[in-house]
Order: C-alpha cells, then structure tokens, then sequence
C-alpha cells in the first residue's frame, strides 16, 4: 500500500494518492490547485495515477480532478449521483474501483451534498478488512460536515445522519481521513489533527455520537458559519454549468 496525504492552506483542504505500490497502480481523491505534486508523487513511487476521485462537487474551492484526469490518461470519477454537463465515470454505493491488491469500495453517504461518497479502502496484502475509510466532507476529526450548501440545512442533515450510521457500521479501529481540518469552511468544530479513527470519533466526535435523528438535526441546523464566499458559483463552476474562473 503505498498512501500520501497533501495538506492544503488555501482553501484548507486534504487530497489523497494511494493505491499499490506492488502493481503500480494509484488513485488521487479531492486533488486542489496544482497537478504537479500528484504527478510527481505517482512518478516517484513508481505508479501510474488510474482513477482521479472527487468526493463530491466542491462549493469551497475549484477542483482540479478533471485536469489531473486529463494529464494522467486517468478517470475521472464522480458518484453516479452527481449533477454535471461533462462526461465522467459515475460510481454507485457498493462498486469496487481496483487498484492491484487495493481495492476501493464506493459507500454513497448524502448530507453534506446529495451526491457525496466516501472511500472504503482494503489492502488485501495485508488482511480482507477495511483499513481506512477517506471520508471527504462526511465524516471529519471532530465533527460532520455542514448541510445546506447544495440542499436545505434541514434535508441535508437528515440524510447526514443516515450517512453517519452507514460510516458508524464500520469497525472501529478504521482509520479516518477527511477531506479537510481545522480552518476549513466545511466544519464548524474541527480537529487540526488530519486523521483519526472511527472508533475515536464515535467516542468524542459529538455529532457523529448521536443516535436520535431530531437531536441530531437540531444539532447541525444551530449555528451555521457563513456559507463560503462564492460557494454557489463555484460549484457551478466545479459542475460544468459554468466557466472555472469566478
């Protein structure tokens, strides 16, 4: 398994390669700006980059996925779900992307966006379960990600919550990597720690604790920050709908 994480300050954020080091085959999520780090970090551990994975249709930055896809002779892979005017491959809760001896299984968690996945990651070198889960802006260290940016506060947090029961399924020595830390937009009470466990979160993430649907509504519609600034033009940009620059 071969795992890098890119720390992002502007927009705060995090992208992902990982893939097999053994077949030499990679996949990048959520790239931001430049391409060239992801190039050069799949060249310098010897892999070709096949599938470039957004999570989700960004609203706090414009996504580099399509170019890096272009760049790489790679795919560029959005869920089935996703609203957009150009051609890419649409992933569905359940499918499976293969990497070598890692494999990528899609879990479909609406909330944050409706069209939102998350990335359960297996290693199969190494033993049949999950070993990391790359959550995006579903499930981050210390919080879930806010709700009305492509959908009202109050449907978006109830289909969160069905999603924070699907991640909670998971075992809970799971590693956690989100889409974005302390300083994000995204998150109202982030950690500045860029990884963690689904076991810890379910134990001291307060949000991801709760286990009544009102409680837990109530909870993520109170205090909203102020939406990004641009959010809707940026993604319609990130949708296709219009131009990149906004």
């Amino acid at each position: 398994m071969i795992l890098r994480q890119f720390l992002h300050n502007d927009p705060v954020g995090i992208s992902y390669l990982f893939g097999c080091g053994g077949k030499a085959t990679a996949a990048v999520v959520d790239p931001v700006g430049d391409i060239e780090p992801y190039l050069h970090a799949a060249e310098n551990a010897g892999m070709r980059i096949h599938f470039v994975i957004d999570t989700h249709v960004h609203a706090d930055h414009i996504s580099s996925g399509r170019a890096l896809a272009d760049a790489a002779g790679a795919a560029y892979v959005l869920s089935a779900e996703a609203a957009v005017s150009f051609p890419f491959k649409g992933v569905r809760d359940g499918q499976v992307l293969p990497l070598g001896n890692v494999s990528a299984a899609v879990l479909h968690t609406p909330g944050h966006t409706p069209e939102h996945i998350c990335i359960v990651v297996t290693d199969r070198t190494r033993a049949d379960e999950p070993w990391f889960v790359l959550t995006g802006h579903t499930l981050m260290v210390g919080d879930l990600g806010r709700t009305e940016l492509a959908s009202s506060a109050e449907e978006g947090a109830r289909q969160l919550f069905r999603s924070a029961r699907t991640l909670k399924c998971l075992p809970d020595y799971v590693g956690v990597m989100p889409g974005a830390y302390a300083g994000s937009v995204c998150g109202r009470r982030l950690s500045g720690k860029p990884a963690s466990t689904i076991g810890f979160e379910k134990r001291h993430n307060e949000a991801f604790m709760m286990e009544d649907e009102a409680e837990f509504v109530r909870f993520m519609t109170a205090e909203i920050p102020p939406a990004p600034p641009e959010a809707a033009k940026i993604r319609s940009a990130n949708s296709g709908l219009t131009a990149a620059a906004v």
